[in-house]
């Protein structure tokens, strides 16, 4: 049996090839507290959604199906102190970018930055994860799209591991519904492996995504994909699967887990070939430095090597 999957390579946040139009913005307290009024934070915010609007005609051009929305687009949404109801002045700006995504059949998700601990042992810190995924919810909420997502670290491991598990067990449940659905788990660098991660995903009934060079940086048992990435599928049920693909900065082990600027093309097609027993189609996020223009060199670089049939610009069958 011949087995065909379909794979699209998508990109996180910055576009390179816009770069020069400075299409994100931000806005840091002290400077918000100089002016008056909420003005200079309105401008921002409104140039910020022009240039979400900009990466998305980009990306719809070049048929990029996949994309990562910065999740900095309203600064300073979560800042204790600034009393903005930003959410009703951009509702309507959301919705019409929500119709162009659907339009163009895009995926969009989300990822806080390292600030979102869930099972942090202060309840400060849980206090303000929640807030922030409150907002990653609102944003995505309201630009109506279909299965929306929020991809989370497990988070701290203080104590132990295991005492980390039970605390993130505990601070999901503690979320509304609307926001545990949206929830998807992604194996780290330096603590919870792809084993530890897929064990509490199957266990909450929630999505798990692959970092394949997460999991190169965080595999003291040996563990071998192969012998998971059928389970990690299947935690996506009828969704697609999407996997997170970086290569690191060298080879020294102070820069193993820092990302190259591109990716490495042998690296990747090794991996395509360990998984494509698994028969199924998946998305693939690029989370190199150089965004766009690292997808559209390892395109090229594909073409060359492999017999891979390329059905568009960013997506192939294998």
């Amino acid at each position: 049996m011949v087995i065909k999957m379909l794979i699209r390579l998508g990109y996180a946040v910055n576009c390179k090839t816009l770069e020069e139009n400075h299409l994100y913005h931000t806005l840091t307290y002290t400077n918000y507290i100089k002016s008056n009024d909420n003005l200079k934070l309105t401008n921002v915010i409104n140039a910020n959604l022009e240039g979400f609007k900009e990466i998305l005609k980009y990306n719809a051009k070049n048929n990029i199906h996949f994309y990562r929305l910065n999740s900095s687009l309203i600064p300073l949404a979560t800042h204790e102190l600034v009393k903005y109801d930003y959410l009703s002045q951009i509702k309507e700006q959301l919705k019409e970018l929500g119709e162009y995504i659907k339009e163009y059949n895009m995926r969009i998700d989300t990822h806080p930055d390292q600030f979102c601990v869930l099972n942090s042992t202060k309840s400060s810190v849980v206090k303000n994860s929640i807030k922030i995924l409150e907002y990653e919810k609102d944003i995505l909420n309201n630009l109506g799209i279909s299965n929306p997502r929020i991809i989370l670290h497990v988070g701290s491991s203080e104590i132990s591991k295991s005492e980390g598990i039970k605390r993130f067990i505990s601070n999901f449940n503690k979320l509304d519904q609307n926001l545990k659905n949206m929830i998807v788990l992604e194996n780290d660098d330096k603590v919870y492996d792809i084993e530890d991660t897929l064990k509490l995903c199957q266990y909450l009934k929630i999505p798990v995504v692959l970092d394949y060079h997460h999991y190169l940086c965080n595999n003291n048992l040996n563990l071998d994909i192969k012998d998971y990435i059928k389970d990690i599928f299947a935690t996506w049920q009828k969704e697609k699967p999407k996997i997170h693909f970086s290569s690191p900065k060298s080879k020294l082990k102070k820069e193993f887990r820092s990302h190259h600027d591109y990716i490495d093309v042998s690296t990747f097609i090794k991996f395509i070939n360990e998984i494509k027993f698994c028969d199924i189609d998946f998305d693939i996020m690029i989370e190199a430095k150089k965004k766009d223009e690292a997808l559209f060199k390892l395109v090229r670089e594909l073409k060359y090597l492999t017999n891979y049939q390329f059905i568009d610009e960013t997506s192939f069958i294998v």
